[in-house]
């Protein structure tokens, strides 16, 4: 099962993907994570992407979808993935749809966390404190947000038309959103083996 999950900073995305990851052995494809991580080991690529995330921009296409298409390669990833952190914008989600009719997979789903603004930055800065993520101050929320209903909101409509597109209501519990998670993945599953 290939999955990408999808919505504003906030929703959730990278819980639930996690979730899924573990209940459905697939494993978690986190861009997110996985730049974090370059930025703790300091390798090139983690040297390149440190400056443009502490300023709350994005990581340039070209770099991510190597990114993407090289773990997608992976053993692990052969018979499904939970993508989670990108695409972000219209290029992207057009560079992504490319770089999988190159390796010849598709999407069968597209989790889509819907949650409004004001829930979305207070679970940020409840995160933030939390976790003592520096890249969680409430300019860099601000700016996220902005740049999510700017750029990231058009690719819903652009999975939407794909049918695969599944809205799930991101401000509840987590358990009750996970809950709405499998009864769509349930679903998917059932018409995959009709």
């Amino acid at each position: 099962m290939n999955l990408l999950v999808l919505g504003p900073q906030g929703a959730g995305k990278g819980t639930q993907a996690k979730r899924i990851a573990a209940d459905y052995a697939l494993p978690h494809v986190s861009t997110g994570d996985m730049f974090r991580a370059a930025i703790a080991a300091g390798t090139p690529l983690g040297k390149r992407v440190e400056p443009i995330l502490a300023a709350g921009e994005l990581v340039p296409d070209d770099l991510t979808v190597a990114l993407i298409e090289e773990r997608l390669a992976e053993t692990d990833a052969l018979d499904g993935f939970v993508l989670d952190g990108f695409p972000r914008n219209l290029a992207q989600a057009e560079a992504l749809d490319a770089m999988f009719r190159k390796i010849h997979r598709s999407l069968d789903a597209v989790l889509f966390f819907d949650l409004p603004d004001d829930i979305a930055t207070e679970r940020m800065l409840k995160r933030a404190e939390q976790e003592s993520r520096p890249d969680d101050t409430p300019d860099v929320i601000a700016r996220r947000l902005a740049i999510y209903h700017e750029q990231t909101e058009p690719i819903v409509e652009h999975y939407r038309a794909t049918g695969k597109l599944v809205p799930l209501h991101a401000e509840r519990t987590v358990d009750e959103v996970y809950t709405e998670v499998q009864d769509a993945l349930d679903a998917l599953s059932g018409s995959a083996a009709a």
